[in-house]
């Protein structure tokens, strides 16, 4: 029986596409909430399918890198990856190591899990990350929304929360398209990288309905689901986290060669912002990733050294 991962499963689009792909064999579900990663496999049991939780906090990569060898550790044949996992906070957060949150969680964190899990996926399989089409400058829904596409300038300035001059009022907004940016270069670079497997995107839609907007508060999220979600359907780039996780499970479970393709809310292909369909700008991104996460670890590799030479 086929084996799909899906990070970010305990609610809106997650949970949604987590039930889906249960149709089509054992989930592993992967989330920071012990207690919510136990709800969706009781409800996926529930309906006759089979759920496997494993922790993960996504802006933690250590604790990325943990979750990765678990699964490894399980032995099980891997269909598919869908790295769903993100957050939206409004304004500026930092992880405890001092980084962006949201470029962490959003970027670096899927990007070293995908690594970590690449040398054990059999040929074939698909890698699909949820992405979104805020990257784009000139996509007018987003313009309308008040971002201004990715701001990127470096990714270890994306980690210190700094961006290009001219982006939006809103500091979240300048990290979430960046680092949705960053998902969508990752998937076109490792297209190209890696041909034994297969790397495409989703654009899922604007979801009210979702919980990603959490920290906008309560009446705005009342508002969002019980006004705007039922209006989703009727209004072009909108959508509902059934139908998104309906088009999110057909990507990646498609019996298709289709890789380094970039999907809409409707699951046609689409085209991302002029700087990200640039070979050069994706392979840059990628490679100041893997520079940054070597650097992370060296300099990890050393504090473990020294702790130990202190204990000798």
């Amino acid at each position: 029986m086929n084996t799909w991962i899906i990070t970010g499963p305990t609610s809106g689009i997650g949970r949604r596409t987590a039930l889906e792909l249960a149709a089509h064999g054992t989930v592993v579900l992967v989330g920071r909430d012990p207690a919510k990663l136990a709800e969706v496999e009781q409800q996926i049991g529930a309906s006759g399918g089979r759920a496997v939780p494993v922790v993960a906090d996504f802006s933690d990569l250590g604790s990325v890198r943990r979750a990765a060898a678990e699964i490894v550790a399980l032995g099980r044949p891997i269909a598919g990856v869908l790295n769903n996992a993100g957050v939206f906070p409004l304004e500026r957060r930092t992880t405890p190591q001092g980084w962006d949150l949201t470029y962490a969680t959003n970027h670096l964190g899927p990007f070293a899990f995908t690594e970590a899990l690449m040398p054990r996926l059999p040929d074939g399989a698909n890698v699909v990350f949820v992405c979104s089409g805020v990257e784009d400058p000139e996509r007018r829904p987003a313009v309308v929304a008040g971002f201004r596409g990715a701001r990127f300038l470096s990714v270890e300035a994306s980690v210190r929360g700094e961006w290009k001059p001219g982006g939006s009022t809103r500091p979240g907004f300048d990290a979430y398209a960046t680092s949705k940016q960053g998902n969508l270069a990752t998937v076109l670079a490792f297209a190209r990288e890696t041909p034994r497997l297969r790397f495409n995107a989703v654009e899922p839609g604007f979801s009210p309905g979702s919980a990603l907007g959490r920290d906008a508060g309560p009446m705005v999220g009342f508002v969002s689901k019980y006004v705007l979600s039922p209006l989703a359907p009727m209004i072009r780039y909108w959508s509902t986290p059934k139908r998104a996780a309906r088009v999110i499970a057909e990507v990646l479970t498609a019996d298709s060669a289709a890789s380094g393709v970039y999907y809409d809310e409707r699951g046609k292909p689409m085209q991302g912002s002029v700087e990200v369909r640039d070979p050069g700008f994706s392979d840059r991104v990628v490679a100041e990733t893997r520079a940054l996460l070597a650097a992370v670890d060296r300099d990890r590799s050393v504090d473990v050294e020294g702790l130990e030479q202190h204990r000798e």
